[in-house]
């Protein structure tokens, strides 16, 4: 099949975050599929354009053996609210002029994940003007998760999102959703029919765990990197609003007679912010990184004995799995998971480490001084949470049965 994806935040090759889609997408061409990506010029948590892309709407860029053309969006994107949303509509226009004008060849599918989920009417004119079918792809419940968290404030914003969203789920083909608690909900709070939806969730990528597993030094990276004689949690992601880290201070806080280390890796409009508040508190157990490779993620993670994942205590987020439970888990790692709902059901199921109540400061201090004082629960709950991954969330396996479904609608076209 010759597929088209539209995605905003397709990772350059060298770019930090959530890579499920570069997986997907190397899988699909080793099988002798053809991808070009419509992404954005923009990271998720960047501030500008980088060099190459500066005064140009659009780079045609080859990554491996994916097409990738290079669509602009607004450098207000991280700045204020306003400049945000203007982001998601200067990409929304940019890759519906690319996705019909520049994008070369007959195309069999093309693919939107969102969020930012007003792309997807790019997804629908392109499918129509270019007559294919249209896969939607659900990674957050939006716009329910922007209002929880107070991105979305304006009333008129809201309701043309709600709007959007009931036209694209009407109007796609196939939806699939990363949870069952998305699968349920679309089901059955917004009526879409079942014969519409799948889900293929977030998943490990053990292409790259395994082999630092047999060959990465530990000893050496710790260090290397002042981590000896530290009980070590890593968290990668966004600092940004959904994530309240500020909970992850406070525990560090009450941590301070420990040797606990929280290594807080990434970026995010709430960063700078959060080191001073460190700063001022004096809070000197939480450590703040610069977003970095995945492979160098995966050593960070190696070198440590938990990895966290966090989220702020809202009811949307009960619905979400958080993208680097997985890496955890495929590196053997047991999980501090502030998140409630599915992802602490999926903790308890794989038993891969211990479920803390979101912004619960005195719950992270009783639970982590738990491991502290009984050190070899960290191998058991890790190897657990690895042995679970590899059976239910490995990204190659997924990825096939993922393009099963979308050859079956391109096969009924």
């Amino acid at each position: 099949m010759n597929i088209l994806l539209i995605h905003q935040y397709f990772l350059e090759e060298d770019d930090p975050g959530g890579s499920r889609w570069n997986e997907l997408t190397r899988v699909w061409t080793e099988m002798g599929h053809t991808v070009t990506v419509l992404g954005g010029m923009m990271h998720a948590n960047g501030k500008e354009k980088r060099p190459e892309y500066k005064g140009k709407h659009f780079v045609r860029k080859q990554q491996g053996a994916v097409n990738v053309l290079r669509c602009h969006v607004s450098e207000a994107y991280n700045k204020h609210f306003i400049g945000r949303l203007w982001g998601y509509f200067s990409f929304m226009f940019s890759s519906a002029y690319a996705g019909l004008f520049k994008a070369k060849g007959k195309f069999d599918v093309v693919i939107v994940t969102s969020p930012p989920l007003f792309v997807g009417a790019t997804g629908y004119l392109v499918s129509r003007l270019r007559r294919m079918p249209f896969v939607f792809e659900v990674r957050d419940l939006w716009p329910e998760s922007a209002i929880d968290t107070g991105v979305l404030t304006n009333g008129l914003v809201i309701k043309l999102a709600f709007w959007v969203e009931g036209f694209i789920y009407k109007t796609a083909k196939l939806v699939n959703v990363l949870t069952p608690a998305f699968y349920k909900t679309l089901r059955d709070k917004k009526g879409i029919a079942e014969s519409k939806l799948i889900q293929i969730s977030n998943a490990a990528d053990f292409s790259l765990s395994e082999k630092l597993l047999r060959e990465f030094d530990r000893d050496a990276f710790r260090k290397e990197h002042d981590l000896d004689g530290r009980f070590v949690i890593t968290y990668v992601g966004a600092h940004g609003v959904a994530n309240h880290l500020e909970q992850v201070l406070d525990a560090g806080e009450l941590l301070s007679d420990t040797n606990v280390l929280f290594l807080l890796i990434g970026q995010g409009m709430e960063k700078e912010r959060l080191k001073k508040m460190a700063s001022d508190r004096k809070i000197t157990n939480v450590r703040f990184l610069d977003s970095v490779p995945k492979a160098e993620v995966f050593r960070y993670i190696l070198a440590s004995e938990m990895g966290a994942s966090v989220l702020k205590k809202v009811d949307t987020f009960k619905t979400v799995y958080s993208n680097k439970t997985f890496d955890y888990m495929s590196c053997k790692k047991p999980i501090l998971m502030a998140i409630d709902g599915v992802s602490r059901e999926l903790l308890e199921d794989a038993g891969a480490g211990s479920y803390v109540e979101p912004e619960n400061a005195s719950e992270y201090n009783r639970i982590i001084r738990e491991y502290l004082a009984h050190p070899e629960r960290l191998q058991k709950e890790g190897e657990s949470g690895y042995k679970y991954a590899k059976e239910n969330f490995d990204r190659e396996v997924l990825a096939k049965k993922y393009i099963g479904h979308i050859s079956d609608i391109v096969g009924k076209k």
